[in-house]
């Protein structure tokens, strides 16, 4: 019987052994949790945030749109999507480290007042810098356990069974 994700053409059946792995299949819930945790936090800060982030809606936006594309690519072992979040995590990380005191700096008089209090989208910015920690974390095991390793077997049409590894 072939491995989750098995494939069979012209007599050969391809697996992806490593993917029935708990611990492989632990990281990717993971990746993809921490994925739309963070496109979630993010969504949240910029509609909280949205008469006073300016400049910077249209990046988050791009922001929440790419992350949720890639929790949908990990959810389909798409390898790709791990340096791809992994990258975008750091970057991620650096915004949220030079905007969360920004946040601090508004709560007082004279700014103009977001929909939640500064201060409280401020900590929200401050969480999103160990989130990206962790989905660079998770995304770079996820890389090194090998989700797109492939193994080809030769099966017998007649019968089904694998000739040979």
């Amino acid at each position: 019987m072939a491995a989750h994700g098995a494939s069979m053409q012209a007599g050969v059946i391809i697996t992806h052994p490593n993917r029935d792995k708990p611990a492989v299949q632990g990281t990717r819930a993971l990746v993809v949790g921490l994925l739309l945790l963070s496109a979630t936090l993010v969504a949240l800060i910029t509609v909280a945030g949205w008469k006073v982030l300016e400049g910077a809606v249209p990046v988050e936006v791009a922001y929440v749109a790419l992350y949720l594309l890639l929790a949908y690519l990990a959810v389909r072992w798409n390898r790709g999507a791990l340096p791809a979040s992994a990258g975008l995590a750091v970057f991620l990380l650096i915004f949220a480290g030079v905007a969360a005191p920004g946040w601090f700096e508004r709560d007082k008089s004279g700014y103009t007042k977001p929909l939640l209090s500064a201060s409280l989208l401020g900590l929200l910015t401050l969480l999103v810098i160990p989130l990206q920690l962790l989905l660079v974390v998770f995304a770079m095991r996820g890389l090194g356990e090998g989700w797109n390793v492939e193994v080809e077997q030769r099966g017998d049409r007649v019968t089904g069974s694998i000739a040979g590894a």
